[in-house]
């Protein structure tokens, strides 16, 4: 097969539009496993058993599963349930639920490079947990997590091409069905590579560029 500039060009718009969709679904996904992780990171930590044995389990249970198996039973499963939502929303959730348990071990590495020495002032000084984690621990452990938590989302980017099994209509999902619909995959689906190679790349470079800035100084 032969490469066909006015068919390239001719689908481009098409392919932006799969590639918004991209963006979006790994923004709303990246605040949720944000959100989420940092929420698991800490109720791990609580010194109640029952709550943190139930976080550990919920950690080992999403990062030993599979996404697109996560995807397939949120997606077809749950409604039978009462439980749905469209692609879009239900591709987010899931993508965000899964990525929570590898940024809540992030979290957990940057809360346990916190000095000892930290911990022990703040309950010396009979603080309030709220205060402890909110104005003492989560800053500076947030500080050293920031190039980790870049490199997760750069691979939230790339993994999204998993959620077009859900009928989700993102950059991959958009490029099959050009090439189905027109019996050429060559264009397309190289389009979208080297769309996919756009985003990532760069921001691949900012996070080297964030892991040098917040370095630990010896």
């Amino acid at each position: 097969m032969i490469w066909d500039n006015d068919f390239a060009v001719s689908v481009i718009p098409d392919l932006l539009q799969g590639l918004q969709v991209t963006v979006e679904i790994t923004l709303l996904g990246t605040l949720i496993a944000a959100v989420l992780g940092l929420a698991l990171a800490i109720l791990r930590r609580l010194a109640i058993p029952v709550v943190s044995h139930t976080a550990s389990f919920v950690i080992v249970f999403i990062r030993g599963t599979p996404l697109l198996v996560q995807a397939y039973c949120a997606f077809f499963v749950l409604p039978a349930y009462g439980v749905s939502a469209d692609a879009f929303v239900t591709g987010a959730v899931v993508i965000g639920i899964n990525y929570s348990a590898y940024m809540a071990e992030v979290y957990r590495s940057g809360i346990e490079g916190v000095h000892t020495g930290q911990w022990e002032a703040c309950t010396a000084l009979g603080l309030p947990p709220v205060r402890i984690w909110g104005r003492i621990i989560l800053p500076q452990a947030l500080r050293m997590v920031v190039p980790m938590l870049g490199n997760y989302l750069i691979q939230m980017f790339k993994d999204s091409a998993v959620l077009s099994a859900i009928t989700v209509v993102e950059l991959l999902a958009t490029a099959q069905a050009i090439g189905s619909s027109n019996f050429r995959y060559l264009e397309p689906l190289t389009i979208a590579a080297l769309l996919f190679l756009l985003i990532s790349y760069p921001s691949s470079r900012l996070v080297n560029r964030l892991e040098r800035r917040y370095a630990p100084q010896h």
